[in-house]
C-alpha cells in the first residue's frame, strides 16, 4: 500500500505480471494491467512477483527459472510501468525463487532473498535502491548458517520502518528448522547477530516450505508468526511463542492491534491478537493481508488460479 492509501495487488499468470489498483481502501479494484513479461517466470509456493510502494514509486520484483531477479517501476501519477534494473549482481543465484521486498516512506526500497552465490549454499542476501530503481546496491550477504545453509524453500520476510530494516528467515542449525531474525538501524548497512525466535525447536529432515511473517510496530517491538509441526505460533522477539491455531502460511499485519491470517487445510482464517475467536475469511491458499486506513484488514488469496479479496 502506498503512503497515500492507494492499494495494489500483484500476481503472475504464465510469463506475465499483472497489477490491480484500489483507491477506496480495498473496496473495489481496477481491471488488472500488465506490469511486464519475464520468460520462465517462477510462480507458486510463495514464489511469484512481490510488490512494495513508497510515497512516489511502486516497485515489483520477480525471479525467473534461471535464478535472476528482475524489477519493474511505477512512478505514481504516470500509470506507466517500466522495466527497471535487475537486482542480483551475480547471475543465476536466486534459484529457489523466494524473496520479499519492502520500502520506507522516502522512496527507499529493500529486497531480501535466498541466494546460492560462491558455494551453492543458500544464504540471506539484501540489496537496496532509491526511487525508480535505476540501479540496485551491491548485494550484501547478511547471514550464512554455521551449518552451511539456511532453510532452502522458505521465503524470507522483511519489515522496514524508517531507517530500521528487520529480516526474518527459517534457519537450519544442528538439524533444526527454526526462525531467526536480525535487524539493522542504519538502512541495512550493519545487522545485529541473528537471534532465534521462540523457545521450542523443530528437528526436521526436509523443508517445510513455509516462511512466516514479521512486523515491527509503532513502538519498535518485533512481532512474528510462523508454523512449526502444523501449528501456527505468534512470538514477540525475546518472548516465548504462543500457539495461535493450526495450519500453515501465516502472515501478520497491523500496528496498534496486529492481525494474523493463515491457512487451515482449505479454510483461510483471521484472528486479532486481542481477539478470543478466529474468523473464517474464505477458502483457498497463500493468503496475504494488509491494514487499511479505515481500520479494516484487506485479505487477498488464491483459489483455483483466481485471485480473491475481502475486507474484514
Amino acid at each position: 500500500m502506498a503512503t497515500d492509501g492507494t492499494t495494489r495487488i500483484v500476481y503472475g499468470e504464465d510469463e506475465t505480471i499483472f497489477c490491480a489498483t484500489s483507491s477506496d481502501n480495498g473496496q473495489t479494484f481496477s481491471q488488472p494491467e500488465v506490469v511486464g513479461k519475464i520468460p520462465g517466470l517462477l510462480l507458486g509456493m510463495s514464489m511469484g512477483p512481490q510488490i512494495a510502494s513508497s510515497a512516489n514509486y511502486t516497485i515489483v520484483t520477480a525471479i525467473d527459472k534461471k535464478g535472476n531477479i528482475h524489477s519493474f517501476s511505477l512512478k505514481h501519477g504516470t500509470d506507466k510501468w517500466v522495466k527497471a534494473a535487475d537486482i542480483n549482481d551475480v547471475p543465476k543465484v536466486a534459484v529457489e525463487g523466494l524473496m520479499s521486498v519492502a520500502s520506507d516512506d522516502k522512496d527507499n526500497f529493500y529486497a531480501v532473498w535466498l541466494d546460492v552465490r560462491n558455494d551453492k549454499k543458500n544464504k540471506i542476501v539484501l540489496a537496496s535502491t532509491s526511487g525508480a530503481a535505476g540501479t540496485w546496491s551491491p548485494n550484501r550477504v547478511v547471514y550464512q548458517s554455521p551449518d552451511s545453509t539456511v532453510c532452502e524453500c522458505c521465503k524470507p520476510s522483511i519489515n522496514v520502518k524508517g531507517e530500521q530494516v528487520t529480516l526474518m528467515f527459517r534457519n537450519w542449525v544442528n538439524g533444526s528448522r527454526d526462525f531467526y531474525y536480525t535487524s539493522s538501524k542504519d538502512k541495512g548497512q550493519h545487522f545485529s547477530a541473528a537471534e532465534k525466535l521462540g523457545n521450542g525447536t523443530w528437528k526436521l529432515e526436509g523443508c517445510p516450505m513455509d516462511g512466516g511473517s514479521i512486523l515491527v510496530d509503532e513502538n519498535d517491538e518485533v512481532h512474528t508468526t510462523w508454523q512449526r509441526e502444523g501449528k501456527i505460533f505468534y512470538a514477540k522477539a525475546g518472548s516465548p511463542e504462543v500457539q495461535f491455531g493450526k495450519g500453515r502460511n501465516s502472515r501478520i499485519c497491523g500496528n496498534t492491534n496486529p492481525v494474523i491470517v493463515w491457512q487451515d487445510k482449505s479454510e483461510l482464517k483471521l484472528k486479532a491478537l486481542n481477539a478470543d475467536k478466529e474468523l473464517v475469511v474464505g477458502n483457498g491458499s497463500y493468503i496475504e493481508a494488509a491494514p487499511m486506513p479505515d481500520n479494516t484488514t484487506l485479505c487477498v488469496w488464491e483459489n483455483e488460479k483466481k485471485v480473491y479479496f475481502k475486507r474484514i
